[in-house]
C-alpha cells in the first residue's frame, strides 16, 4: 500500500478545512456532522482522523484559519482610515449578509464559538485580538491601546448588526440596518476618547 507524501496529507487537510468552514458557516457547526463534512470534502469518514483528533479540533482549527485570512486581508486593506472605512462597507454589504459562507466566522458563528471548548475559544480570541490590535495601530499609530476598546466596540456593533441582518424576513428591513450599522461604525471611530 503507497503512502501520501507531506503535500498530500498537507492538502488534503486544507480541503477538508476550506469546505467543513464554508459548511459550519452556512449550516452552524452543530447541524454539521463529521460524515456530510467528509462529503462535501469528497473524502471518506475514516480519513477524518488521519487528520484531526475530534471534531472540536478541527473547530479550533478552522476558527484560527478563518480568522487569520480574515486578518490578512484587513492588513492589506486597512493601511490607513479610509481602508477602515473600507472594511466596515465591505462587512456590512448585501453581499457579505447573503453568503455567510464565504463570509465572516463571528457573524456566522459567534453563538457557537461560544459553547465551545476553551480552545476553540483561545483560537478565536487570539484571532480577534490580532486584527482588531492591527486596526488599532491604525487609527491610533502612536498610541494602539488607547484605540483597542474603541475597535473592539465597532467590531462587536457589526459582527451584532450582520447577525440581525442575516435574520430578518423583511429585506428593506435587513438592509436598513446594514446602513444604519454604517453609520454608526463610522460614526464611533470619528468619536475621540
Amino acid at each position: 500500500m503507497a503512502r501520501y507524501g507531506k503535500e498530500h496529507k498537507q492538502a488534503t487537510r486544507q480541503r477538508i478545512t476550506e469546505t467543513a468552514g464554508r459548511r459550519f458557516k452556512r449550516d452552524g457547526i452543530d447541524g454539521s456532522g463529521i460524515s456530510t463534512l467528509m462529503a462535501d470534502a469528497g473524502l471518506t469518514n475514516g480519513a477524518f482522523y488521519a487528520h484531526f483528533e475530534s471534531k472540536d479540533d478541527l473547530v479550533a482549527t478552522i476558527v484560527g484559519d478563518q480568522l487569520r485570512g480574515q486578518r490578512e486581508w484587513i492588513s492589506g486593506t486597512a493601511t490607513d482610515r479610509a481602508g477602515v472605512e473600507r472594511i466596515v462597507r465591505e462587512y456590512l454589504s448585501p453581499a457579505h449578509r447573503d453568503n455567510p459562507e464565504e463570509g465572516c466566522p463571528s457573524a456566522a458563528l459567534l453563538d457557537e464559538i461560544g459553547r465551545c471548548p476553551a480552545t476553540t475559544k483561545q483560537a478565536y480570541t487570539d484571532g480577534v485580538l490580532a486584527f482588531i490590535d492591527h486596526i488599532a495601530a491604525v487609527l491610533a499609530p502612536h498610541d494602539p491601546q488607547s484605540a483597542r476598546a474603541k475597535t473592539l466596540s465597532v467590531y462587536a456593533l457589526m459582527v451584532g448588526t450582520m447577525q440581525l441582518s442575516r435574520a430578518l424576513s423583511d429585506r428593506q428591513l435587513a438592509d436598513q440596518v446594514l446602513d444604519q450599522g454604517i453609520q454608526d461604525a463610522l460614526t464611533l471611530l470619528d468619536t475621540t476618547d
